[in-house]
């Protein structure tokens, strides 16, 4: 169970004070694709900023499977989002000199040393997007499906437990967008893990297992 209990962030203090959270609240399942939708400002990056560890909310509380997680020190924030999280922003983040799958060996690399095992679950991913033959390409030569489809499955390397995904389909068209959403709920499925996923569009949230609406700061119902 992911749970996130009476959740505000404000900035700023008494007539300058902006509250860009105000007391959110939901739980969600494991193996489910929740939707956060709302207009430009209404909270949903800062919201996903939070659960991700990147921001300390002003009161409330993060937890998942009984354990809060809103406390923990930068140090042990950042473990946890290279350990539990996968992270998947609206611009990409690929490496451009980086080829697809190195892009997704990177994460390894980066906790030390690159397995055969890696390098398989790397391949499998790939193939697991329709990306296999495109696994020696560099990220200028991808279409921009091509590189969101990287970006999530480098996000899947290390076996996340939380998906959060900050607005995937935003520079794609509807066909290109509804592909990525689909692929991404199937992988969500199929290894049981939780996943957030930031929209502003109505149709990409028409494919998630739930909708969670958020219009300034505050759940609409």
């Amino acid at each position: 169970m992911f749970e996130v209990r009476n959740i505000t962030k404000t900035y700023g203090s008494g007539r300058t004070q902006v509250t860009a959270l105000d007391d959110v609240s939901f739980t969600l399942d494991r193996g489910r694709l929740l939707a956060v939708l709302g207009p430009s400002g209404s909270g949903k990056t800062t919201l996903v900023s939070i659960i991700a560890g990147l921001l300390q909310p002003t009161s409330g509380e993060i937890v998942i499977g009984g354990q809060p997680v809103h406390l923990r020190s930068a140090a042990e924030a950042a473990r946890f989002r290279r350990k539990e999280v996968g992270l998947v922003f609206q611009d990409h983040h690929l490496v451009p000199y980086l080829t697809a799958r190195d892009n997704l060996l990177l994460v390894p690399h980066l906790s030390g040393r690159v397995s055969r095992a890696d390098r398989d679950r790397a391949d499998g991913l790939l193939a697991d997007f329709g990306l296999a033959e495109r696994a020696t390409h560099k990220p200028g030569v991808l279409s921009g499906g091509e590189r969101q489809r990287v970006a999530i499955a480098r996000a899947l390397m290390n076996v996340p437990e939380i998906m959060l995904v900050d607005e995937p389909t935003a520079s794609l068209d509807t066909e290109r967008g509804l592909q990525v959403v689909e692929l991404l709920k199937q992988q969500i499925h199929e290894r049981g893990m939780t996943c957030i996923m930031v929209t502003h569009d109505p149709r990409m949230a028409e494919h998630a297992d739930e909708e969670l609406r958020l219009l300034d700061g505050r759940v609409v119902v």
